[in-house]
């Protein structure tokens, strides 16, 4: 008996080890080009319903017509060892998704059982979210993974990595930060896709047909892919397998390869500058004046190609006489309208001033009652235009405003009141498809320890609502800015109540919120400018009064430029200027030179002192070069229209502002 135990054993284990040797998994683990697959091969003609077409300098193919299954292929091509789809995986997607419609639901790419038209996997996007859809051999229903708020459906290029692991889930969009989902069940361990085919751009039916540009389509089985796509310079458009037919010239096939009909999504106009909103994006501007080339932002006409001018000599151009001081000057764009500039003004009547550009010059435009106004903020929304003002007299309540602008009466009217406490300085920003506000609070009474208020657009009640506070001291100056896909909030805090020699804070945003990044000392810190050159962040802040309770205040001190580090991933000091209390800096670029300008404001006994113009010199860093007289110089804004390049500045102890032009050669 124990002799037939044995034998029975040994045949077992023989019959397991033949099995083990045999086995082989249904990939190479490699990652599989979905797209490539689906399109023909060199000799074959090009399906007459699949189009390519350039967007913001990049080519992906576009599904037209009847074209439900243009793109398509058998499971059994990839899945050759055996008929299972890999239990863990990444997908990688590259797609250019244009505004969706509410309820409206285009597929990426599907695995479709050919006999019975049932769904095995499935990658859709709707309006704001993404949906991973699977259904389990055997088992009624279908599994669907949802990530909300995401938005990907803004007409821009994003590469996502959907990594699945067991009941987990990982969204990755652009390199930033992963978003993870929990399923009720696994992913199935042994889904079948004998009989299937996969789908590029449809679930086989016309209906729900994806309507954007596809330019990348991976599956990697067993891993997740996104170490193999970031870091990255261009994490919107990072690669892992592009098909080449997208990277060669689009009327030159590489390899006798099929030629794709062909279009690039831009238009050229020439004459006067033709609006510049949400629709134009990516569209050109010719001005053949100047023989420039500009593109559309979506806000503004930014320079592509220009004649490389260079700063000669700064020529004083208009005196500009305000209703009073003028604490702050901003200057925006209304499409179809113009260049304005709106400033804020000491004295409540007739108020702060909105001029319009005219004849080469600004003219008063319009008049806003404000409350001691010290700062304009211009932001959209969409297709709306709003301005935000800091009021900061002393009342109960302390009321800060937003105005709308009315197409139809061309004004700003009031929209919404919201109560600040000696409000200095707005900051608007978006991230995700949300808009923000901030309010730098400087204080509330003699307490200068309070809270600035962060608040967020409510797209339903169209007014925003509080969405995080922040502990700020005399906070002056808010500036916000993104390195890839960080988004960053940096405080100018000015005074504690003892002195001026105080840290400002910059936040990073994490897990919905901004959260302390990096303490920066400062001394009575009243602005913060963020800039690139050369791919460096740089961060200046301007420091204006050394104040203590021993000793004197001083007004000459140094400002700083501080540079960030991706090593050690925070801002080291870079360069210091002395500066003579200074309360702003602006930078700018002339051709292909920068430039940083510096408001000093007071050097402890006069108010006539010289504004400075620095030019970026690489090593030496930024280098004087112009001395500009100014009066209470309190804030420097750059602009620049068809009859040249200018600075603007700002007095805050008299009526007089300035323009400057700035010749060029």
């Amino acid at each position: 008996m124990l002799a037939c135990r044995c034998l029975l054993l040994t045949v077992v284990l023989l019959a397991a080890g033949v099995r083990s040797q045999s086995w082989r998994p249904c990939t190479d683990l490699q990652p599989l080009d979905l797209l490539s697959r689906a399109l023909p091969g060199p000799g074959q003609a090009p399906p007459p319903q699949v189009q390519m077409v350039q967007s913001k300098g990049s080519r992906g193919l576009r599904l037209v017509g009847a074209a439900a299954t243009a793109l398509s292929f058998p499971a059994s091509q990839i899945f050759s060892n055996c008929d299972y789809f890999p239990a863990e995986f990444s997908l990688v997607a590259t797609i250019k998704i244009p505004r969706l419609r509410q309820k409206r639901n285009e597929y990426i790419f599907s695995v479709v059982d050919e006999g019975s038209d049932s769904l095995l996997v499935g990658l859709r996007v709707s309006e704001d979210r993404l949906h991973f859809l699977s259904t389990a051999s055997g088992v009624a229903g279908r599994s669907r993974l949802s990530f909300k708020g995401v938005g990907l459906d803004d007409n821009r290029w994003h590469t996502v990595v959907l990594a699945v692991t067991g009941p987990h889930a990982t969204l990755t969009v652009d390199c930033g930060l992963p978003l993870e989902l929990k399923q009720v069940q696994s992913f199935p361990s042994a889904l079948s896709t004998r009989g299937s085919r996969f789908f590029i751009g449809s679930r086989r039916r016309l209906r729900g047909r994806f309507s954007g540009l596809l330019r990348q389509l991976v599956l990697l089985p067993g891993s997740d892919a996104t170490p193999r796509l970031c870091p990255t310079s261009d994490p919107s458009l990072a690669e892992l397998s592009v098909p080449r037919v997208l990277k060669s010239p689009p009327l030159q096939p590489d390899h006798d390869g099929p030629v794709y009909p062909y279009e690039a999504e831009a238009r050229v106009t020439l004459g006067n500058p033709p609006p510049c909103s949400g629709p134009e994006e990516g569209q050109l501007w010719f001005n053949a004046q100047k023989k420039h080339l500009f593109i559309c932002d979506g806000l503004t006409w930014r320079t592509l190609l220009q004649n490389q001018e260079r700063l000669d000599y700064v020529e004083d151009y208009q005196d500009l006489y305000t209703s009073s001081e003028t604490f702050d000057v901003e200057v925006f764009s209304i499409p179809s309208e113009g260049l304005f500039m709106a400033a804020a003004n000491r004295d409540s009547r007739p108020g702060s001033g909105i001029y319009k550009w005219r004849n080469g010059s600004f003219q008063l435009y319009q008049n806003i009652s404000t409350q001691e106004a010290r700062a304009w903020k211009h932001f959209t929304i969409g297709d709306q235009i709003f301005l935000v003002v800091a009021n900061s007299r002393e009342a109960e309540p302390e009321l800060s405003v937003i105005y709308r602008w009315n197409q139809r009466r061309q004004r700003f009217l009031r929209h919404q009141t919201l109560e600040t406490h000696s409000a200095l300085d707005w900051e608007a920003f978006h991230i995700h498809n949300h808009s923000f506000l901030v309010v730098a609070n400087h204080r509330r009474d003699s307490n200068h320890n309070i809270h600035s208020v962060i608040y967020r657009w409510n797209p339903n009640t169209k007014l925003f609502e509080v969405n995080q506070t922040l502990s700020t001291s005399g906070a002056y100056d808010w500036e916000f800015f993104s390195v890839g896909p960080y988004h960053f909030l940096v405080v100018a805090n000015t005074f504690d109540g003892q002195t001026t020699t105080i840290s400002s804070t910059v936040y990073v945003w994490l897990d919905g919120c901004f959260q302390t990044f990096q303490s920066i000392p400062t001394v009575g810190a009243t602005d913060w400018e963020t800039f690139q050159i050369d791919g460096r962040f740089f961060l200046a802040v301007a420091n204006s009064q050394r104040v203590s309770n021993s000793g004197p205040n001083l007004y000459s001190i140094n400002s700083t430029v501080y540079e960030l580090n991706r090593l050690t991933q925070t801002f080291i000091r870079f360069q210091d200027i002395l500066t003579h209390s200074a309360v702003d800096w602006e930078f700018f670029t002339i051709g292909e030179e920068k430039f940083l300008v510096v408001a000093n404001s007071h050097d402890g006994s006069s108010y006539s002192l010289n504004s400075v113009i620095y030019r970026w010199q690489g090593y030496e860093g930024f280098v004087p070069v112009h001395s500009l007289p100014t009066f209470g110089c309190r804030d420097w804004e750059y602009f620049s229209t068809d009859e040249g390049s200018f600075l603007v500045y700002s007095s805050a102890t008299s009526r007089l502002s300035k323009v400057f032009k700035l010749r060029t050669y």
